[in-house]
Protein backbone atom coordinates (compact mmCIF):
# COMPACT_ATOMS: atom_id res chain seq x y z
CA UNK A 1 0.00 0.00 0.00
CA UNK A 2 1.36 3.10 -0.63
CA UNK A 3 2.41 5.63 2.03
CA UNK A 4 0.20 8.67 3.44
CA UNK A 5 1.86 11.21 1.05
CA UNK A 6 1.56 8.83 -2.18
CA UNK A 7 -2.27 8.15 -1.80
CA UNK A 8 -2.64 12.49 -0.79
CA UNK A 9 -0.75 13.15 -4.31
CA UNK A 10 -2.98 10.69 -5.57
CA UNK A 11 -6.43 12.47 -5.03
CA UNK A 12 -4.86 15.66 -6.12
CA UNK A 13 -2.27 15.64 -8.79
CA UNK A 14 -3.31 15.56 -12.49
CA UNK A 15 -3.94 18.92 -13.52
CA UNK A 16 -6.52 21.19 -11.63
CA UNK A 17 -8.78 20.18 -9.51
CA UNK A 18 -12.37 21.64 -8.31
CA UNK A 19 -11.80 22.36 -4.68
CA UNK A 20 -13.32 24.76 -2.23
CA UNK A 21 -10.90 27.11 -0.25
CA UNK A 22 -11.93 29.32 2.83
CA UNK A 23 -10.66 32.08 4.63
CA UNK A 24 -12.19 34.46 7.12
CA UNK A 25 -14.04 37.78 6.32
CA UNK A 26 -12.52 41.13 7.10
CA UNK A 27 -15.64 41.33 9.83
CA UNK A 28 -14.95 37.65 10.92
CA UNK A 29 -17.70 35.45 9.33
CA UNK A 30 -16.37 32.15 7.25
CA UNK A 31 -16.47 32.41 3.45
CA UNK A 32 -15.84 29.66 1.33
CA UNK A 33 -15.07 29.54 -2.78
CA UNK A 34 -14.47 27.19 -5.13
CA UNK A 35 -10.75 27.34 -6.73
CA UNK A 36 -9.60 25.33 -9.35
CA UNK A 37 -6.55 24.21 -7.40
CA UNK A 38 -2.83 22.89 -8.87
CA UNK A 39 -0.23 21.06 -6.36
CA UNK A 40 3.60 20.73 -6.39
CA UNK A 41 5.33 17.73 -4.82
CA UNK A 42 5.88 19.97 -1.15
CA UNK A 43 2.38 20.28 -1.04
CA UNK A 44 2.06 23.69 -1.76
CA UNK A 45 -1.20 24.55 -3.96
CA UNK A 46 -1.86 27.46 -6.27
CA UNK A 47 -4.61 28.87 -7.91
CA UNK A 48 -5.92 31.92 -9.92
CA UNK A 49 -7.78 35.02 -8.56
CA UNK A 50 -8.75 38.60 -9.99
CA UNK A 51 -6.21 41.04 -7.98
CA UNK A 52 -9.68 42.92 -6.75
CA UNK A 53 -11.20 39.78 -5.36
CA UNK A 54 -12.21 39.65 -1.71
CA UNK A 55 -10.47 36.86 -1.08
CA UNK A 56 -6.97 39.03 -1.90
CA UNK A 57 -7.82 41.31 0.95
CA UNK A 58 -9.02 38.33 3.48
CA UNK A 59 -5.60 36.77 3.05
CA UNK A 60 -4.00 40.00 3.42
CA UNK A 61 -5.45 40.15 6.77
CA UNK A 62 -6.00 36.27 7.77
CA UNK A 63 -3.18 34.08 5.73
CA UNK A 64 -4.65 30.83 7.60
CA UNK A 65 -6.55 29.06 5.24
CA UNK A 66 -8.73 25.78 4.61
CA UNK A 67 -9.11 24.10 1.17
CA UNK A 68 -11.01 21.40 0.79
CA UNK A 69 -10.81 18.36 -2.42
CA UNK A 70 -11.30 15.18 -3.68
CA UNK A 71 -14.80 14.10 -4.48
CA UNK A 72 -16.47 15.90 -6.98
CA UNK A 73 -19.16 13.39 -8.03
CA UNK A 74 -21.73 12.46 -5.54
CA UNK A 75 -21.24 8.87 -7.29
CA UNK A 76 -18.02 8.77 -6.25
CA UNK A 77 -18.95 9.07 -2.25
CA UNK A 78 -16.26 6.11 -1.50
CA UNK A 79 -13.61 7.66 -2.61
CA UNK A 80 -11.32 9.68 -0.50
CA UNK A 81 -11.11 13.70 -0.14
CA UNK A 82 -8.42 16.27 1.82
CA UNK A 83 -9.10 18.76 4.17
CA UNK A 84 -6.59 20.91 4.39
CA UNK A 85 -5.05 23.76 6.57
CA UNK A 86 -2.71 26.09 5.67
CA UNK A 87 -1.29 29.53 4.79
CA UNK A 88 -2.09 31.55 1.90
CA UNK A 89 -0.57 34.08 0.36
CA UNK A 90 -1.83 36.57 -2.41
CA UNK A 91 1.10 37.46 -5.56
CA UNK A 92 1.33 39.48 -8.32
CA UNK A 93 5.19 38.36 -9.20
CA UNK A 94 5.75 38.17 -12.69
CA UNK A 95 7.69 35.09 -13.01
CA UNK A 96 5.06 33.20 -9.94
CA UNK A 97 2.04 33.94 -12.82
CA UNK A 98 4.29 33.31 -15.96
CA UNK A 99 5.13 29.85 -14.39
CA UNK A 100 1.54 29.63 -13.29
CA UNK A 101 0.01 30.09 -16.34
CA UNK A 102 -2.00 27.93 -18.77
CA UNK A 103 -3.95 28.52 -22.05
CA UNK A 104 -7.28 27.39 -20.04
CA UNK A 105 -7.09 30.40 -18.08
CA UNK A 106 -7.54 32.43 -20.79
CA UNK A 107 -11.61 32.59 -20.31
CA UNK A 108 -10.66 34.77 -17.61
CA UNK A 109 -7.37 36.82 -18.48
CA UNK A 110 -5.80 38.42 -21.04
CA UNK A 111 -2.55 36.66 -20.71
CA UNK A 112 0.33 36.16 -18.37
CA UNK A 113 0.79 39.51 -18.37
CA UNK A 114 -2.95 40.78 -17.58
CA UNK A 115 -2.74 43.42 -14.61
CA UNK A 116 -6.11 41.70 -13.22
CA UNK A 117 -4.42 38.40 -12.57
CA UNK A 118 -2.69 36.58 -9.64
CA UNK A 119 -2.06 33.63 -7.82
CA UNK A 120 -2.87 32.75 -4.59
CA UNK A 121 0.05 30.12 -3.25
CA UNK A 122 -1.24 27.96 -0.15
CA UNK A 123 1.05 26.23 1.82
CA UNK A 124 -0.54 22.84 3.33
CA UNK A 125 0.74 22.43 7.13
CA UNK A 126 -1.82 19.85 8.00
CA UNK A 127 -3.72 17.64 5.78
CA UNK A 128 -6.57 14.80 6.80
CA UNK A 129 -7.04 12.18 4.19
CA UNK A 130 -10.32 10.52 5.08
CA UNK A 131 -12.81 8.37 3.02
CA UNK A 132 -16.39 7.77 4.44
CA UNK A 133 -16.19 5.04 7.10
CA UNK A 134 -12.45 4.75 7.67
CA UNK A 135 -10.48 6.74 10.16
CA UNK A 136 -8.99 9.81 8.87
CA UNK A 137 -5.27 9.70 8.12
CA UNK A 138 -3.11 12.81 9.19
CA UNK A 139 -0.20 14.63 7.69
CA UNK A 140 1.96 17.09 9.12
CA UNK A 141 4.38 19.29 7.80
CA UNK A 142 7.44 18.84 10.27
CA UNK A 143 9.04 21.86 11.94
CA UNK A 144 5.43 24.10 11.91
Amino acid sequence: MPDLKDRIMDVVRGGPKLSCFATITLDGKPWVRYVMAEVSEDFTFRFTSFVDARKVEQIKERPEGHLTCGITDPIDMHAPYLQIEGRASFTTDRAERQSFWSERLRVLFDGPDDPRYGVVVFRAHRIEYTRVGLPVEVWERSGE
